[in-house]
């Protein structure tokens, strides 16, 4: 995501079978493409291929969507069922951030924006409490109020407000900053791949609420937080990062609670970046990390 250089990030994902690499090399090779970085990866027991190339944009004599359009023809010749994009780092990534009342996830977040760190375009924070709109109107950041009502029709009703907001911003990414609520069936469809969480627990362990409580009341050793994208089966989605950080019997919950928060905006962090920075490719529940 730096702005120094604008490239285009190519990935994609496709039954394994020889000639693959070949053939994205030469088309990019016949249009003067300069590959400044390639990754590939062969799953044997999927037979999957993942790539992920990037490219100089000033070394292609056309725009990106000419290269989407003449990529075309490359997926084709490789036949069957590919999946690929391909984006420009010249564009700013838009984000859409979901919070509850917990903040150290934003603030890490904002920071991270302030300073330059993270080239993104936060358009929206959105909250079902207002107890963080303070902060991102000091950082200039539009903050809007969905309340969630405990009854059914009253909590659809907000979960199509918050739709409307969310999809009006056309982010790249929806990022669930310690956001408290369960998202419907639809939105984890309407949003996949795009979906971020960070579960304070090292998943598969603890899912579902109070996991600390959880990791306390097993007496375990180790504390984690997972990023991963959301889906409609609770704490299961694909998983993009993890940390953890070491506990003993002398911490309570709350010192659990205390250590977990530094891991979490951490790994919040860096999944985000891999997200936008086109790092992540998803095959069924598992993820390759470029």
């Amino acid at each position: 995501m730096s702005s120094k250089e604008r490239r285009y990030v190519i990935r994609l994902g496709c039954p394994d079978r020889t000639g693959i690499v070949a053939e994205i090399a030469t088309f990019l090779s016949e249009a003067g493409g300069w590959i400044v970085e390639a990754d590939y990866h062969s799953d044997p027991d999927t037979n999957w291929f993942f790539t992920r190339q990037v490219v100089r944009a000033e070394s292609l004599p056309y725009d990106v969507h000419e290269l989407c359009r003449r990529f075309v023809e490359v997926t084709r010749r490789l036949g069957g069922r590919v999946e690929w994009d391909i984006v420009d780092t010249g564009a700013k990534p838009r984000v859409v951030i979901l919070v509850t009342k917990d903040g150290h996830c934003l603030y890490d977040l904002l920071g991270r924006v302030h300073s330059g760190e993270l080239e993104i375009d936060v358009k929206a924070v959105i909250g079902n409490h207002t107890d963080l709109a303070p902060i991102t109107r000091a950082h200039g950041i539009p903050f809007h109020h969905v309340p969630f009502p405990i009854d059914p029709d009253g909590k659809a009703a907000a979960f199509g407000q918050l739709r409307q907001l969310v999809d009006a911003a056309n982010p790249d990414a929806v990022v669930l900053a310690r956001f408290m609520q369960v998202l419907p069936t639809e939105l984890c469809a309407e949003w996949a791949g795009r979906a971020l969480n960070i579960h304070h627990s090292f998943l598969p362990s603890f899912v579902g609420a109070r996991p600390y409580h959880q990791a306390h009341k097993r007496g375990v050793k180790l504390i984690g937080a997972t990023c991963h994208y959301v889906t409609a089966e609770l704490d299961a989605g694909p998983i993009v990062e993890q940390d953890v950080i070491r506990v003993d019997h002398n911490d309570s919950v709350a010192d659990m609670v205390r250590k977990g928060r530094d891991i979490e905006k951490v790994v919040l962090a860096r999944g985000l970046r891999w997200h936008l920075e086109r790092r992540v490719l998803v095959h069924g529940n598992k993820t390759v990390i470029f």
